[in-house]
């Protein structure tokens, strides 16, 4: 039988062809035993792609569906699987996925993105300052269990995504940024400029309740009546309220269970958190209790002037009002008693649940016992905290003892 030859006098293998328009052809059958065709407009280009289609049949991947499938189809395949997301983690991951991914590289189809272009991807992101390093890493939460979906379903040979994070902090010298707990100085200036203040005295209770406790946001927001054990001075920490947004964008609250199962926890009361607590309780028996329901929810122990929660921005937004508010009187002050001012820093609510731990660090030595209180899943976060303390403790401890341990 005579050798099939293109129009350049070249032999054509088997299931190899050339139209008349000068387009090469390569039929095979895919997996599935269904008939597939590439096609190139060059002999050369067209037997790459031969060897790689052959390649993937003995792997077992379905080049086919990786060309056809799009990142946006993928990921949609990824989220599907999804049963046990929290809702409003869903919400929160699509939201970032249609705002960065979906019109761009969304669009792309799985086999032909490289490990170069998402690094470019991120890169830019970086470079016009949009976002900073955490956003990117929470984009790279969504992309590469992603890609690791589509390995695992043979559909791509490997994730292109593997490494890029590493690789993005070393050439960006990027450094988290480590959440500095108030110094023993600063809390107290703190908190003695909200106890005397007349404008800020009502944010009192909570502040104490949130360096008497190291509760995160959501769990001060969201405790309630029913989780306060005056009788033994027991607090339980069984849910958070959180300020989440909907598919229509707008944002609503939902009592949600703590993250993980460390989160559900007992908080013996500290004198001080028991008596803002019985003072507040007994003020809302005669006032009223707030009547707002959440989720079936009902009894929430701090509320605003308006009888209902609190929102998260909103306490972080009267901490930095009083650290403005503070630091102008204090420098004054400090300019007419010709001293050096204390200056408070610009934080959030999380710190304050950060200096709880450090304070606490400071007084006991038993992880375990802190990280319970904490409600840390991971026992390396307490440990962290707890070496930063240890670290300022051996060094002031050496300092003071200096002289008893160096003679000369």
């Amino acid at each position: 039988m005579p050798s099939r030859k293109d129009n350049k006098g070249r032999v054509l293998r088997p299931r190899e062809c050339q139209r008349k328009d000068g387009l090469y052809m390569y039929q095979y059958n895919d997996m599935y035993g269904k008939r597939r065709v590439i096609y190139a407009t060059d002999l050369l280009k067209l037997r790459e792609r031969e060897k790689e289609v052959l390649r993937n049949l003995e792997d077992n991947i379905d080049s086919y569906l990786g060309e056809k499938m799009t990142l946006n189809a993928a990921y949609e395949r990824y989220m599907s699987g999804k049963i046990n997301l929290k809702h409003s983690t869903k919400v929160n991951y699509n939201y970032m996925y249609d705002l960065v991914i979906r019109d761009t590289l969304g669009k792309r189809k799985v086999n032909k993105i490289c490990f170069s272009e998402l690094k470019a991807f991120y890169s830019s992101f970086l470079a016009s300052g949009r976002f900073k390093m955490r956003s990117i890493e929470i984009i790279h939460t969504l992309l590469h269990p992603t890609f690791d979906m589509l390995v695992r379903d043979g559909i791509i040979r490997k994730n292109p995504s593997d490494g890029i994070i590493a690789e993005l902090k070393q050439s960006i010298e990027w450094e988290r940024k480590s959440r500095h707990a108030l110094t023993i100085e600063q809390q107290t200036a703190f908190m003695k400029y909200v106890r005397d203040s007349p404008i800020f005295y009502h944010w009192f209770p909570i502040f104490v309740f949130f360096l008497g406790t190291g509760c995160r946001v959501g769990e001060v927001t969201g405790l309630c009546w029913e989780d306060v054990d005056f009788e033994e001075r027991i607090l339980t920490i069984q849910r958070t309220l959180i300020y989440r947004p909907e598919e229509d964008r707008t944002s609503t609250f939902h009592v949600s269970k703590p993250k993980t199962k460390a989160g559900i926890r007992q908080i013996p009361m500290v004198d001080e958190v028991y008596r803002i607590l019985r003072e507040e309780y007994e003020y809302q028996k005669t006032e009223g209790f707030s009547k707002q329901t959440i989720d079936g929810q009902s009894g929430f122990v701090f509320r605003n002037r308006y009888g209902t929660v609190l929102n998260p921005a909103s306490i972080n937004r009267a901490i930095q009002r009083i650290c403005n508010y503070y630091n102008e009187a204090e420098t004054e002050a400090a300019q007419a008693e010709n001293r050096k001012p204390l200056i408070l820093p610009k934080f959030s609510c999380h710190v304050l649940r950060h200096t709880f731990c450090t304070r606490y660090c400071e007084v006991e030595s038993n992880i375990k016992v802190i990280q319970d209180i904490m409600g840390h899943a991971d026992i390396s976060t307490t440990m962290d905290i707890y070496a930063e303390v240890t670290n300022s403790k051996k060094q002031e401890s050496l300092l003071k003892r200096q002289d008893n341990i160096l003679i000369l």
